[in-house]
């Protein structure tokens, strides 16, 4: 398949700026958690999942995706907010804690949400794919070629929600696509010793829905398949499910210290690097130049770093808000 210059540079800019931000996130997150990690210290409390190296998953399916469409994503987010749309200020201001949030900083980091980007997540296994089916039923009924999409990671997939949610889903023909982005690793359990088939794009036979395969991280190949899942789904064809084997740098969360892998496995991921790959690949075809990534570039860094001010300046609620927008 032939992917249009436009698409490509497309994913290009989303997955620099998901690449970047979570580059600054990782900086910003250990202030104050050194030389002793402390995961409530510093300017942004909690634990943190960042997503380098994910970046293929997210921007190879939104490309497909309009303001109508819906996201659910897992607790490692910021790549799928991003390709989404996500307006970034809120975004960042909502993981510093601050009051100008997207949720009035009280919701974090796992817990974004953009009702303009049609975008949610959660930090529950699994619990997004429910919420995109049940958006997929509204669409449905609506009369509308809206789809869903929920993101979650290999381990989800072994949930009942998972299954449960896609008998449904394709018992009522909804307009739904999971996206299970396997990093090989279930917070530190392999995925050969908790899954029972190779990938988890076998298990759509179970449903009579296809299931498709993205291996080593392909931004062109997650780009092709997801156009055929979309297209089925905005034709009112039912579901799909596609796992792309994707690649987390870093731990499951930062202060991970990685003991359950060897510390040479992300040394040749990063080798395979897929934003390198795609910016190779433009310049190769000679489809963009090194001055159109050099002025694109700065763009991204710009957008980016003004999000973390406007986050770091930002005011923090005031303690006799905590009980507002709460359900008693």
């Amino acid at each position: 398949m032939k992917i249009d210059k436009k698409d490509l540079m497309w994913m290009y800019e989303k997955m620099k700026t998901s690449r970047y931000y979570e580059e600054c996130m990782e900086k910003a997150y250990l202030e104050g958690k050194q030389p002793v990690f402390n995961i409530g210290a510093g300017p942004v409390p909690g634990e943190m999942h960042l997503s380098n190296g994910q970046e293929p998953s997210a921007a190879g399916i939104c490309v497909h995706l309009t303001d109508n469409d819906t996201i659910a994503a897992s607790h490692r987010p910021h790549h799928n907010a991003i390709a989404k749309g996500v307006d970034l200020k809120p975004m960042t201001a909502e993981i510093f804690g601050k009051v100008t949030g997207s949720g009035k900083g009280k919701g974090g980091h796992m817990h974004l949400l953009d009702l303009k980007a049609k975008f949610s997540c959660g930090g529950i296994v699994a619990a997004g794919i429910p919420q995109a089916v049940g958006a997929a039923l509204a669409n449905k009924k609506r009369g509308t070629d809206w789809v869903a999409v929920a993101f979650i990671g290999e381990g989800a997939a072994n949930a009942g929600a998972f299954h449960e949610s896609l008998n449904l889903a394709a018992l009522w023909k909804l307009p739904v696509i999971v996206v299970v982005e396997d990093n090989a690793w279930g917070i530190s359990v392999a995925k050969s010793a908790s899954t029972s088939v190779a990938s988890n794009d076998l298990r759509g036979a179970a449903y009579g829905i296809p299931g498709h395969l993205v291996k080593d991280n392909d931004p062109f190949e997650m780009y092709r398949v997801s156009k055929l899942a979309v297209d089925r789904a905005r034709k009112g064809e039912g579901p799909t499910i596609i796992e792309i084997e994707t690649y987390r740098y870093l731990g499951h969360f930062q202060g991970d210290p990685e003991t359950y892998r060897d510390p040479e496995e992300t040394t040749g991921l990063r080798a395979k690097d897929p934003i390198e790959r795609l910016k190779e690949h433009l310049l190769d075809n000679k489809l963009a130049t090194t001055k159109d990534f050099e002025t694109l570039d700065k763009k991204i860094l710009k957008e980016v770093d003004e999000a973390y001010e406007f986050a770091i300046n930002s005011d923090l609620p005031k303690p006799e808000d905590a009980l507002d927008d709460v359900f008693c």
